[in-house]
């Protein structure tokens, strides 16, 4: 796999596989897809074997990559073992097409929980799920650590393509022992300033790791910055769920989370807002994958489980 040159650099095989990839492909996209990898992924690779090699190997024009004549030389001179290892390679996953698949997922906790946990045993495949902020989930499907994401935002990465499939709506809950008088004249008379002031004065719940539904729905509706902390900071959107239930307090979710405990009466809908606050949900995926079958069948689950309705 490793082999040193003078200096005491090493080569990596991956780096005669990509460029090998480039010179019939012509192209760093066209590589990238070939071998189901990032476009700077396919560069580094490059970069490194150029810098290994002390050779300039391609000459980068517009429209495709054009091998130089020591490009052309080592293409010749690796072709044939690395189209060897290829068949070999070929011929071992021939002999194991018995084994499951392995696919990586990237959600929310609180979406694994309600949409796809109770699925998992069901699934024919291996699943590994992660948990995590949406900027380093991007940033993993680029890089092939995670092969699938449930997400409300868009990356900017080219390898990444996103449809949309759901809808959640942010809302201001209640438990069910919370006394409402005061409030709800106020807010149906539109007076938000003397409801804004009445609920800074009440009990409330958020989340370690994410306040941006809270922060969000106060500067949609009441066109302010919270300048409170919420009482209770606990670890994620189904435990202020639990502790509201039955309870009294006040909290900012995605309505999908709490419809059951709503329609239980174990929580309150109190308000949507003047200003409806709703987030598309995505699947983000590479767009190319050898493992199309296995994400349609999660993809499915989702589809079939109206987050939102």
């Amino acid at each position: 796999m490793y082999q040193k040159n003078d200096s005491g650099m090493i080569m990596n095989l991956e780096w005669l596989r990509t460029f090998k990839a480039i010179y019939e492909q012509e192209t760093l996209t066209g590589a990238a897809q070939a071998l189901y990898i990032s476009q700077p992924g396919v560069s580094l690779h490059l970069n490194s074997l150029e810098a290994y090699t002390g050779y300039k190997l391609f000459d980068r024009s517009a429209k495709k990559m054009v091998p130089t004549e020591r490009g052309k030389v080592l293409y010749n001179f690796v072709l044939e073992p690395l189209s060897k290892l290829e068949t070999a390679e070929q011929l071992f996953h021939k002999s194991t097409l018995s084994d499951r698949a392995t696919i990586s997922i990237g959600m929310c906790f609180e979406t694994f929980q309600f949409t796809l946990e109770r699925h998992i045993s069901s699934l024919p495949f291996n699943v590994i799920i992660k948990f995590g902020e949406y900027p380093q989930m991007h940033a993993d499907l680029d890089k092939g650590l995670l092969d699938l994401i449930i997400t409300p935002q868009k990356g900017e990465q080219k390898n990444l393509e996103y449809k949309p499939f759901s809808k959640e709506r942010i809302v201001m809950v209640c438990g069910s022992k919370t006394n409402l008088k005061a409030l709800q004249p106020l807010l149906q008379a539109n007076k938000l300033q003397e409801a804004e002031n009445w609920l800074k004065q009440q009990i409330w719940y958020s989340t370690a790791a994410d306040m941006e539904h809270m922060k969000r729905f106060w500067q949609y509706n009441f066109k302010s910055h919270i300048d409170f902390k919420p009482n209770y900071i606990v670890p994620n959107i189904s435990s202020i769920v639990r502790c509201l239930s039955g309870a009294t307090g006040f909290s900012i979710i995605p309505d999908f989370l709490c419809r059951e405990e709503i329609a239980g009466g174990k929580l309150k809908l109190v308000w949507e807002g003047n200003n409806v606050m709703e987030n598309t949900l995505y699947f983000g995926t590479r767009k190319r994958t050898i493992y199309e079958e296995e994400i349609n069948r999660v993809k499915a689950i989702f589809e079939q489980q109206k987050i939102a309705e």
